[in-house]
């Protein structure tokens, strides 16, 4: 696929937590918990307000088609301004700052006061039914070329647990959105941009690290098609992917457009109910159908079922927009008869209808009104596809498609926040900001002052143990011990079930230090580590795992050991090394240095040979 002939123009949205130590807009922590630690629930329904215009948003209108019961569960650490029932503070000051380093990273311009607006948002996701948002700086530039629009400071939303319950651990979670202009024109520069802009976040050390911690929304359009906003991209590596299922998306909607177009096809907008139709069907679905209704869509025979993107069909799409209404999904004819309905029955329902063979019959069963309102739903998203692609948001699917979750917001969706105070961004506070070193620069002189290869430093760059590291090699232990311990040693332990995130950095330099020092041996370090996290102090850890032998002991048990094996190191000489390595270094226990057991075993070897 020719992105660059197609047209596409895409940009992205990140949003990435701030590690601070209270949350947005009040002094709670930012520590998640589990859903069982809950210390009680409440519920609200929630409803779209009017803007200053006296207008609905027309995103939050479509999430009121069906009322909702949200319930909410609260812990020790929430408070009554996650449960919307206390004013919100003053807007984090630690959070600010860290807004306005990375604004300064990617040559922004801040703005004279950070105005806190609410952004509605009726899915459940807010208990006040919008959320606080504020923009911080405009107009940056990456190193690829791409514009930066804006960088916004937002509060994050509550976790959804399952269906309408919601955690409110996470909400009010500090995080910044970065949006970028439509500047990439290919799925790969998508990727890579969001790489990069991921990179400077992470150089900060004030990010939040960790599934779910950064999102990526991305804007995709093609010419003659629309601009679609699609959410929740979180692994890096689907960017691309999502990318060129979007495009294709909106091709083969435009084809099918015309299609359409050709066939002079046209909507029937007023549904047609055929409940008695099916009084003596067999299809277990029909049967437990108190209202089932038809939407005739003339022209339309074999488009619905044709796939728009890998798994996802007009029909998916259709389903979507009648899902909101609180129904499980759609029936028509171009996958018809299927679900236990027989042909008889869909020639039947063809013939009551006036539906010709070019022709799709779409059918809804549910309760009256949910039936009546999908169908209306599926009439108006059959009349977007005779005009093309339709702007929407949409979310993300496991392998890279996507389905519809409501119309792009408009103006209407944000109005001002009359509980928290501007706050003035002084000239002299942004000359004082001390930017961090890039971790593209770290990765580069980790290679060149500490000798790593390239891919181990930036590996080690990009680690959040990079500090420990620095420490560690600032404290004389050699770069390759320090790295090949963070990146292998604690890596392998962790997935061996050892509880290494309890390894505090302060143990870890006194093991690392031991180490190189030859006070325990580097093969004794796995086992110590497990020990301290484990609940042991470092020294019994030591006296446990690695208690010290003497190098006269050593000697004593390397004379021992080539003493009972004479008559191999006679016939191997020197190339017995190897094997008698082995075997002094299981019988040591890492309570001698490998080092030092290489020297005084060569040293007795040569004596006998």
């Amino acid at each position: 696929m020719d992105f660059e002939q197609l047209g596409l123009k895409a940009g992205i949205e990140i949003h990435q937590q701030l590690n601070t130590k209270e949350k947005l807009f009040c002094r709670c922590p930012t520590r998640l918990r589990d859903f069982e630690e809950r210390t009680g629930e409440f519920f609200r329904y929630l409803r779209a307000t009017e803007s200053e215009m006296g207008e609905i948003d027309r995103a939050a209108e479509e999430e009121m088609k069906v009322m909702r019961r949200f319930t909410y569960a609260t812990y020790d650490t929430t408070c009554l301004v996650e449960n919307d029932e206390e004013p919100p503070a003053p807007l984090n000051a630690e959070a600010l700052s860290i807004a306005l380093t990375i604004a300064k990273m990617t040559g922004m311009t801040p703005v004279d006061q950070v105005h806190v607006m609410r952004k509605l948002v009726i899915d459940g996701s807010n208990t006040s039914g919008f959320q606080r948002t504020a923009l911080v700086a405009l107009n940056g530039r990456l190193p690829e070329g791409a514009r930066i629009e804006t960088l916004c400071l937002e509060e994050e939303a509550a976790q959804r647990v399952e269906g309408e319950t919601f955690s409110l651990d996470r909400l009010g979670i500090p995080l910044v959105e970065i949006t970028t202009a439509p500047d990439m024109h290919t799925p790969e520069s998508v990727r890579e941009v969001a790489r990069t802009i991921g990179m400077i976040l992470r150089s900060t050390g004030c990010v939040k690290r960790g599934i779910g911690t950064i999102r990526q929304d991305i804007n995709i359009s093609i010419a003659e098609g629309a601009r679609v906003e699609i959410k929740g991209v979180q692994e890096l590596d689907l960017i691309d992917e999502v990318v060129r299922r979007e495009a294709a998306r909106q091709v083969n909607l435009l084809a099918i457009r015309d299609e359409l177009r050709r066939r002079n096809a046209s909507v029937t907008p007023e549904p047609v109910v055929v409940t008695g139709l099916f009084a003596d069907t067999k299809s277990s679905i029909l049967q437990r159908a108190t209202y089932i209704v038809a939407v005739v869509l003339r022209g339309f025979d074999g488009l619905v079922g044709r796939e728009i993107q890998p798994g996802r069909r007009l029909g998916s799409e259709m389903a979507d927009y009648a899902k909101k209404c609180g129904v499980g999904g759609i029936f028509h004819t171009d996958e018809l008869p299927a679900y236990g309905v027989t042909a008889e029955e869909v020639a039947h329902l063809r013939e009551c209808v006036g539906a010709g063979e070019a022709d799709c019959v779409v059918l809804v069963a549910a309760a009256k009104e949910r039936a009546l309102c999908a169908a209306q739903q599926v009439v108006r998203r059959a009349e977007l596809a005779l005009a093309g692609v339709p702007e929407e948001t949409r979310k993300m699917l496991e392998d890279g498609s996507t389905s519809y979750m409501r119309p792009l917001p408009g103006a209407a969706r944000m109005y001002p926040e009359t509980d928290v105070l501007p706050v003035r961004i002084r000239a002299e506070r942004w000359e004082e900001i001390e930017l961090p070193e890039l971790i593209s620069v770290k990765a580069e002189r980790f290679a060149a002052e500490m000798g790593l290869d390239g891919a181990l430093a930036r590996q080690m760059a990009y680690s959040e143990k990079a500090g420990v590291f620095e420490r560690a090699v600032e404290s004389g232990v050699r770069p390759s011990l320090a790295a090949r311990t963070l990146l292998g040693t604690l890596r392998e332990l962790s997935r061996e079930g050892v509880a290494v995130d309890r390894l505090e950095d302060a143990a870890f330099l006194d093991v690392l230090t031991r180490a190189e020092s030859g006070a325990i041996a580097k093969e004794a370090v796995p086992g110590v580590i497990t020990e301290i996290c484990g609940g042991l102090s470092v020294d019994a850890a030591v006296s446990k795992v690695a208690p010290a032998m003497s190098e006269e002991a050593l000697l004593a048990l390397i004379r021992d050991i080539l003493a009972t094996r004479a008559e191999f190191v006679r016939e191997r000489g020197m190339g017995a090394l190897g094997p008698l390595m082995g075997v002094v270094m299981q019988e040591a226990r890492g309570k001698a240095d490998g080092r030092l057991i290489s020297e005084l075993l060569k040293k007795e070897l040569r004596q006998r040979v």
